[in-house]
């Protein structure tokens, strides 16, 4: 997920983060300064869901402009054995292998 608040602020002519903030303020989620930079200029480590709601009503927006989906970034079934071919083919280290010590077989998979 790629985090889109700054433009979503600025489609609303909401240029500057402390704007932002009051606002938020004004509607009963009172942010930190650092917290609100990370909101601003980065993707969040965490978001609770009702300030979300908050964010989202501030702006008069969905959740759909804030967090925009990336599904290239997922790896797939397959695309990971692949990777593991094409570096084996490439000489580098294959992956390493799991062994018991104490010559028991590990389950198949």
């Amino acid at each position: 997920m790629r985090w889109n608040l700054r433009l979503t602020a600025a489609n609303r002519g909401i240029w500057k983060a402390s704007d932002l903030q009051r606002s938020l303020a004004e509607h009963g989620l009172v942010i930190s300064a650092g917290k609100m930079s990370g909101l601003w200029s980065g993707q969040p480590v965490s978001l609770k869901l009702d300030d979300l709601d908050v964010i989202c009503v501030v702006l008069g927006c969905e959740v759909g402009e804030l967090l925009v989906p990336e599904p290239q970034k997922v790896s797939r079934p397959g695309q990971e054995e692949g990777l593991q071919a094409t570096v084996a083919s490439s000489g580098r280290t294959s992956a390493v292998v799991p062994r018991r010590r104490d010559g028991r077989s590990l389950p198949s998979m």
